[in-house]
Order: C-alpha cells, then structure tokens, then sequence
C-alpha cells in the first residue's frame, strides 16, 4: 500500500509541474488530449456560464462574469500548490520517512503537516525528517514551494500586461467606431475626401493588433475570459468588427484599401478560428446563427454609405459579402455563445452613445 502511495506520489508531483511548465512557460499552444488547466477552465466555467445565462440585466451579468478571469487564476494556483503538497505527503508516507516529533504517533495526517509547512518553508522544526533520503525530499519540496512562487509571480505581470496593452486599442476603436463598434460606424467616420489614408493605417494597425492577440491568447488561454471594462466593449467584438470593415471593403468599396484589407482579414481570421480551437469550439451550425444582416438591413448599409459618398462597386456586393461572412461567422457565433459576449451590431442603434461622451454625472449633449 505503502509502495503505491509513493509511487502515485511522484505522478501527482510530475503531472503538476509539467501541467504548470506548459501553462505558464511553455510559449506554443499544448494539443494533448487531457490537459489539466484546460479540464480545469473548460470545468469551471460551466456553473459561471449557466448562472450568468439567468441573470437578465446585461450589466450585471458582465459584471459577474468579470470575476471569473482573476479568481480562477488563484484557484488554479491553490489546486496546484495543493495536489504538490499531497504528492509530497505520499511520498514521505509511502517511504516511510522517521520523523522527530515530540511524544506524538505517527499518522498520514503528520506527514501532510510537515508536507505543507515544508512547502510553505514556514520552518517551525517540530517535526523534522531523520534520515537522509527524507531530508533531500524536504529540500527538494521547499525548492518547488520557492520555485512555483517565483513562476506565479513573474507569470501575473505578463498577463495583466497582455491585457492592458489588448483593452487600450479597443478603447481607441471607441470615437472610430461608435459603441458598441459598428463596422459601418467605422467607415462612416472615415470620409473618402481623405483617401482612406486614415482607414488604411487603422487597418495595417489591428492587423498588428490581431496578430499579438493571437500570440497572446494561445499562450495564456485565460485571457479569452478577461472581460473589458466597458460592458459594450470586448476582444470578440473588436475583433468581428474589423472582419466586418475588411469585408466590405474586400466587396468592392471604391478607391478603399482593397489590399490591406485583405491581409487583415487573413490576420484577424486566422486569430479568430484558433482561439476557437484552443477554447474547444467547433464552428456554429447554421441554424443556430443569426442573421447579422439580412437584406433589408443590407439596403440601408448602402444607403448609409451613399450618403457619405461611398458605393459598393460590385453588382453581387449582397452576394459576396455573404461568403466572405461565412467564412468567420460560424466562429465569432461560437466563440460568441462560449464565452457569452454579445457580437456587434453592422449599424448603430440610433440611441447608440460613444463611451467618450458619458460619464456618471451625464452625457454631451
């Protein structure tokens, strides 16, 4: 029995540090088939998405939805330091270790005491290992207590990093845009008398954008679940929204950056479509996706852009965008009912208020 709880001991110890070195060091996305920290996230998340589902007012759901990022990496980190603690306490019970305690027996329970005090390195010295092979043990375990520590402490500024650097371009998106975004807000607000020197800049800027996105949030998954500080505001929905902008622009919106729209589009995409495979979601089926534009909402696209002096050129615009649509969609609908992160709308409501101009005393008038 003895040998068994030594020898589940140390692949307790291995599966963790290797589940911790390929979370937090390991800079490529990890494809195997059980994954502690993705069953973890995948399991967790469940009871947070079907609580939030009931709460009907937008605001709170966001706002408890928030908490699921930050606390997760705590809980993450005590079921680590935990199941750590208990490989160590199996391995000093299973070896047998003799211990120096004074007039006390001798239990599993004593052993998981000095367990947790070694790793903490809290150093009371009331009970201590004898012999040799419980010592190294010891050492070894304070190492991992230090060591994990040190991981968590570097790991922590990098993601609050990420998304600092992630939430300060979709803040700028906002007097581009509108708010929520609107793909043809964006191009509104982008009048063809300057040549769309400004739209094409913005575009080669978040295809930068998507590309560190991708990076990002490949390597450190749980920043897919960070929400944005603003409710009308989030990752997915910059991100739909600058596939949206590429698409009509691709369509054939005239004297428009039709090349650099098309990088863009491929950049933004392809960070769409592998987020989703790191987050385990298959595309949508078509039944369950909305509409985001049917053709009333397509003619009145065209009469919006006609009024600022941009015209779809293609005689199949309707047609085009369509499968340009259809190449993304299934995927921000996915990712979209995952992560409950309502998508943007193609035009403003007319009640719609840039962020900028409120505030909580008011808004501009």
């Amino acid at each position: 029995m003895r040998i068994i709880g030594l020898l589940l001991g140390i692949t307790l110890i291995a599966t963790i540090l290797w589940d911790t070195f390929e979370t937090i060091i390991l800079p490529r996305r990890v494809t195997r088939r059980v994954r502690l920290t993705s069953l973890f996230y995948r399991s967790a998340w469940v009871p947070c998405y079907l609580i939030a589902k009931r709460i009907r007012n937008d605001r709170q759901r966001e706002k408890a939805l928030s908490l699921f990022g930050p606390l997760s990496l705590f809980v993450l980190l005590g079921i680590w330091a935990t199941v750590l603690i208990l490989g160590y306490t199996l391995i000093f019970w299973g070896s047998h270790s003799r211990l120096i305690i004074a007039g006390e027996q001798i239990t599993f329970w004593t052993y998981l005491y000095l367990s947790g005090v070694t790793f903490f390195t809290l150093g009371y010295g009331d009970v201590a290992p004898v012999l040799p092979f419980g010592r190294l043990v010891s050492v070894i375990e304070t190492a991992n207590g230090f060591g994990l520590l040190a991981v968590v402490i570097s790991y922590l500024p990098v993601l609050y990093q990420s998304f600092s650097k992630r939430e300060a371009s979709i803040s700028l998106l906002d007097a581009r845009a509108g708010s929520p975004s609107s793909a043809v807000e964006l191009l509104r607000r982008h009048h063809p008398d300057e040549n769309f020197e400004n739209l094409k800049t913005l575009l080669g800027e978040w295809e930068r954008w998507s590309a560190e996105l991708l990076e990002s949030h490949l390597s450190y998954p749980v920043l897919c679940y960070f929400r944005s500080q603003h409710d009308n505001q989030s990752w997915l929905r910059a991100l739909t929204t600058v596939l949206d902008t590429c698409a009509l622009v691709m369509v054939g919106l005239k004297d428009g950056p039709a090349w650099q729209a098309r990088m863009t589009f491929a950049m933004t995409r392809h960070a769409v479509v592998d987020i989703a495979q790191v987050l385990k979601r298959k595309p949508s089926r078509k039944e369950l996706c909305i509409d985001r534009l049917n053709e009333n909402e397509f003619n009145r696209m065209q009469e919006i852009l006609g009024e600022r002096g941009m015209e779809l050129q293609s005689a199949d615009a309707e047609k085009r965008l369509r499968e340009l649509r259809e190449m993304y969609e299934p995927y921000v609908f996915a990712l979209s009912d995952q992560l409950l992160m309502p998508l943007p709308p193609w035009i403003l409501p007319k009640d719609a208020i840039d962020n900028w101009k409120t505030s909580a005393w008011g808004r501009i008038q």
